[in-house]
C-alpha cells in the first residue's frame, strides 16, 4: 500500500510540474506575442517621412500607412493603436520616420505630435505669386492661403503694411518651423525675424536718408535688379539716393521691366517707357510703392551703407561684365549709354 501512494504522488507531482511548464509556456508565449506587437521592429523605412493632414481621422492615418507601406504588419500596428487609445489622439504634422521603430514608439511619436520641423529657405523670389507657390510646396497650407492673406489689406494692416509692400517683411533667410504651421502663423513667424532684423541701428540709418524700413527695402530692390556684382551695389544705392534727394526720377529700367511683367527683356526700348503705372520710375518721381523683387539683405544694408559720390546717372559697360560706367552729368552718360548700345546691336540684342 505504501508503495502504490507513493507512486500516486510521483504521478501526482508530475503533473503539477506538467501544469506549471505548460503555463509558463502559454504565459511566455504571450508575453512574446504582446511584445513583438507593442516593442518588435515593424516600421519598413520605405518612406522617410509621414505627412498626416490637419484634421485627419485614425482611419485616414491607417489609410495612409497601409497604402504607402509605412509598416510591415499593419495588423499589428491597427492591434496596437486601438490598445493605447491612439485613435482619440490624432494630432496633425510631419513625423520622421526611421527602419525597424516599433508600434508603441511609432504611435507614442503621433499621439504626442512630435514631429520634425521644416527647414523654410528662400531668396531670389521674384513675385509674390512665386513666394506663395514655394511655401505651398514646403508647407501644408497651399499657394492660394498664403496669396489671400498677402492680398488682404485688412490682414497686412495690422503689421503696418499694405498689399504694394508687405513682400518687404519676407527678408531672404533660413526659418525652422512645422510642416502644419498656418498661414496665419506662417506670417508671425516672419514678421518676429523682419522686426529682429530691423534693430535700432538698422533703423537710425534708414531714418538718416530719410527712409523707411519699408522705403529702404523698395529702394534695395531696385539696387539688387540693377546689380550685377554686390560690390557695386552701394555705389548704385547712392547714385539712386543721390536722385531721390534732388527730386530726380529714378528711371530705372527694371522697374519698366517689372510693370510690363516680362523678364525676357533684355533691352528696355522708348516705347516702353511710356506704360502707365506707378512701377515706372521713368514716367514717376520717387519710389514706387512697392518692391520690385526680394532684394537680398546684402542690398538693403548697402543701401543703408551707400557709398557717397556724386553719380547721378549709370549704365552697363560695354564689356558686358556685369559692371555699370556711372557719370556725374548727362553729357558723360550719353557717351557710355553709346558705348553700350552699340555694343547691343554688334549682338544684335534688340529687345
Amino acid at each position: 500500500m505504501a508503495k502504490k501512494a507513493s507512486s500516486n504522488g510521483g504521478v501526482v507531482k508530475k503533473f503539477i510540474i506538467a501544469l506549471v511548464i505548460i503555463i509558463v509556456l502559454a504565459l511566455g508565449g504571450t508575453c512574446i506575442f504582446y511584445y513583438l506587437r507593442y516593442f518588435g521592429p515593424n516600421v519598413t523605412g520605405d518612406k522617410e517621412y509621414l505627412y498626416i493632414h490637419t484634421g485627419a481621422t485614425y482611419d485616414d492615418v491607417y489609410k495612409t500607412i497601409r497604402d504607402e507601406h509605412i509598416v510591415g504588419d499593419t495588423t499589428t500596428f491597427n492591434w496596437a493603436a486601438q490598445n493605447m487609445k491612439y485613435i482619440n489622439r490624432v494630432k496633425a504634422g510631419r513625423y520622421k520616420l526611421e527602419k525597424g521603430m516599433s508600434n508603441r514608439r511609432l504611435i507614442n511619436m503621433l499621439a504626442s505630435g512630435t514631429q520634425s520641423p521644416v527647414t523654410v529657405s528662400f531668396h531670389d523670389l521674384r513675385l509674390k505669386t512665386q513666394f506663395a507657390g514655394f511655401i505651398g510646396k514646403k508647407l501644408e497650407t497651399d499657394s492660394a492661403s498664403i496669396t489671400n492673406l498677402l492680398d488682404s489689406a485688412d490682414f497686412v494692416k495690422q503689421y503696418g503694411f499694405t498689399t504694394d509692400d508687405v513682400y518687404t517683411m519676407f527678408m531672404p533667410n533660413t526659418y525652422q518651423m512645422y510642416w502644419n504651421t498656418t498661414p496665419e502663423k506662417f506670417f508671425k513667424r516672419i514678421y518676429a525675424n523682419y522686426q529682429k532684423f530691423w534693430t535700432p541701428e538698422r533703423k537710425q540709418k534708414a531714418a538718416a536718408i530719410n527712409l523707411s524700413p519699408v522705403q529702404v527695402s523698395i529702394l534695395a530692390s531696385i539696387v539688387y535688379a540693377e546689380a550685377g556684382h554686390a560690390d557695386e551695389m552701394p555705389t548704385i544705392a547712392g547714385l539712386y539716393l543721390n536722385r531721390l534727394k534732388q527730386g530726380i526720377k529714378l528711371q530705372s529700367d527694371p522697374s519698366i521691366i517689372f510693370a510690363e511683367n516680362d523678364y525676357t527683356i533684355h533691352r528696355v526700348l522708348n516705347s516702353q517707357l511710356t506704360i502707365n503705372s506707378p512701377y515706372n520710375t521713368y514716367m514717376y518721381t520717387g519710389l514706387p510703392p512697392g518692391p520690385i523683387n526680394m532684394p537680398s539683405v546684402s542690398a538693403v544694408d548697402a543701401v543703408l551703407n551707400y557709398q557717397k559720390s556724386d553719380y547721378l546717372y549709370m549704365c552697363a559697360k560695354a564689356d558686358f561684365s556685369g559692371y555699370h560706367a556711372f557719370a556725374t552729368n548727362k553729357a558723360d552718360h550719353l557717351i557710355n549709354a553709346q558705348k553700350y548700345h552699340q555694343a547691343l546691336d554688334q549682338r544684335n540684342i534688340k529687345k
